[in-house]
């Protein structure tokens, strides 16, 4: 089994949980840790002028100076901005939550199927026979790093009313094409990779 030291006891133990009887880790990795993916890019440019704005209208509806309390006539008007300043910070914090995820995520290939664990606040726990792993393709990177993606759920709606599509899979590995040679084997079709 070609397994990383580095990897948490504690993901190491939720591995070994969903494990069957005499089922095998062939090999398990943890996704490479960014702060920046494009979610959490997106999120962040939002969140700069959304939380200028929320201040600014807090500001304002205090006149621009500190509330008086010893006088006792205090508005609570300037209050109804602190909930939008709160999900702006939320949401400048997202570079953190994604990093984060990506600590408490982790990829395994057993004798029998492909399992991925993506952490976060709850943990999704994904698994791939090898009939489902037909469709998988590789994004790769010039440093060899990349995805390999086995599917797409729905994230999200836009206005449309259209599914935000998201790929799935062994996302941020860091050698690519080792992961798909590996999922190809386990599918029982281990020629040669494209390139």
């Amino acid at each position: 089994m070609d397994m990383m030291p580095e990897i948490p006891k504690g993901l190491q133990d939720d591995v070994e949980r969903q494990l069957e009887q005499d089922e095998r880790i062939r090999w398990m990795e943890q996704p490479i840790p960014r702060f920046f993916t494009a979610a959490s890019t997106t999120t962040f440019l939002f969140a700069i002028p959304w939380t200028a704005f929320a201040v600014f209208w807090i500001c304002g509806a205090t006149g621009f100076k500190r509330p008086d309390f010893s006088k006792g006539g205090f508005s609570l008007f300037p209050l109804f901005g602190v909930p939008f300043t709160l999900i702006g910070i939320a949401m400048l914090l997202s570079p953190l939550w994604a990093r984060r995820k990506g600590l408490k995520s982790v990829y395994v290939i057993t004798d029998r199927r492909a399992i991925t664990f993506d952490g976060g606040w709850t943990t999704t726990i994904r698994c791939y026979t090898p009939d489902q792993l037909k469709n998988m393709y590789r994004k790769e990177k010039k440093d060899g790093s990349g995805d390999v993606v086995l599917g797409q759920v729905a994230s999200s709606w836009s206005r449309s009313g259209q599914p935000q599509m998201m790929d799935v899979g062994f996302l941020r590995v860091r050698d690519v094409r080792k992961t798909e040679q590996m999922l190809r084997e386990l599918m029982g079709q281990s020629g040669p990779i494209a390139q």
